[in-house]
């Protein structure tokens, strides 16, 4: 493994690994109860490789390259990552985009992204012999950690708001884990979670406290600019709820720039739904804070959260990317989940189809050219959320089984 410290994205202070570590502790006493997470640590790694791994992205000696992890033997036995970018012939023809990708993250194992954290948190807490691994989520790092936890045997114990659709609850269910249904938001399960892991010496994945959490969800870029290497995206659009992902975005393509693999990160797009925008709010405000959306509500219940937790350090990488925020419309997501699967056969729940919505947001705002190198970061499977796909379309009635019927059916 390559030595590596944590540094404070927003001090600076450095600290050798400790297995209690979460985030700085001089910030942390700046933390307001319910509020963004102050003191995030990101893993500063001591050596980056100066070429691409000659194995798959998804194998350890190439994880090994980039991740912070003593033995390879400590990842779980699942394929996690390695999921393809996509050139869509179709989306790209639609839109009149030449150079339009989708970087399909519903092939993860568990249907995610948030397997690509689940991989490396669940690996750390086997190298610090810690048996139990927690997590607050609306459904989708749940699930992660169950799918991932399963195949590590370590126990694993969830919290969720009762808002959780049930697709995801089973899933996680299936995979083992404890599940501890929250009557309450989001907002009220992350708080939950962080004191009992406190009190029963559990591992915290949550987003913004766990820094391993940015550190796995970083493959995402390393696969991306891989796969368009010697070239490389002008521009990523991430679906975003706490800012994590597009936190550990970034950080995988600065780490890139570091290492000399790529010669300027790519602009960085936040998408969040209409109903639960207070990153997009702050960004366009030219705030350093966030005020908490308070009742957040949307029909994408992975990007649903009141006060997102990696908000500062999520709008600060979005301002040094030269990015932008894009807040889109319930109804717009709903539309873009057939739209996405008619134009490139992939399936999206509605956090997932976000990123196509915020695609027409950002042509609007100008945010994005038409002549640009543009990816999608299509998050979680449409197998998740079957209700709200179900609100796009019209199931068909049924007709006789004649010959009759179906060229009326079909207008033949």
């Amino acid at each position: 493994m390559t030595a590596f410290r944590f540094r404070c994205t927003e001090c600076a202070r450095e600290y050798p690994e400790e297995r209690g570590r979460l985030v700085c502790a001089a910030c942390a006493a700046l933390q307001e109860p319910g509020g963004a997470t102050r003191g995030v640590l990101e893993v500063e790694l001591d050596a980056l490789p100066l070429a691409w791994p000659p194995s798959r992205p998804s194998d350890p000696d190439f994880l090994a390259a980039f991740l912070p992890f003593e033995d390879p033997a400590a990842l779980a036995r699942l394929e996690v990552g390695g999921t393809p970018l996509l050139p869509v012939p179709g989306l790209r023809e639609s839109l009149g985009l030449p150079r339009l990708w989708v970087k399909d993250d519903t092939r993860n194992p568990s249907g995610s992204t948030k397997d690509r954290a689940s991989l490396l948190v669940v690996a750390k807490a086997r190298e610090y012999g810690l048996g139990t691994v927690a997590t607050a989520s609306t459904g989708n790092a749940a699930a992660a950690l169950a799918a991932v936890g399963a195949a590590a045997a370590v126990e694993t114990i969830v919290f969720v708001p009762a808002s959780a659709p049930e697709a995801k609850l089973i899933q996680v269910l299936c995979c083992g884990a404890e599940v501890v249904v929250v009557e309450g938001s989001y907002d009220e399960a992350f708080e939950l979670c962080r004191t009992a892991c406190e009190t029963f010496g559990w591992y915290n994945r949550n987003t913004a406290l766990n820094p391993f959490t940015i550190e796995g969800k970083k493959t995402a870029a390393l696969e991306i600019a891989a796969a368009m290497s010697p070239e490389a995206p002008d521009v990523v659009l991430v679906p975003t709820g706490d800012g994590a992902i597009l936190a550990g975005v970034a950080k995988g393509f600065l780490d890139l720039q570091r290492a000399g693999l790529l010669a300027r990160p790519p602009r960085l797009v936040a998408v969040q739904p209409e109903g639960s925008a207070a990153l997009v709010t702050a960004f366009r405000a030219g705030a350093n804070e966030v005020t908490p959306h308070r009742g957040a509500a949307s029909v994408a219940d992975s990007l649903t959260v009141e006060s997102p937790r990696n908000a500062l350090l999520c709008l600060r990488r979005i301002r040094e990317s030269g990015g932008g925020a894009v807040a889109v419309s319930d109804d717009a997501i709903l539309e873009a989940i057939p739209a996405l699967a008619r134009l490139t056969g992939v399936f999206a729940e509605p956090a997932g189809a976000a990123a196509l919505a915020g695609l027409h947001a950002a042509l609007r705002e100008g945010l994005v050219g038409r002549d640009e190198r543009i990816v999608l970061l299509v998050t979680g499977s449409g197998l998740k959320d079957i209700p709200a796909a179900g609100q796009a379309v019209r199931l068909p009635r049924a007709i006789p089984p004649t010959l009759e019927a179906v060229r009326g059916r079909l207008a033949l």
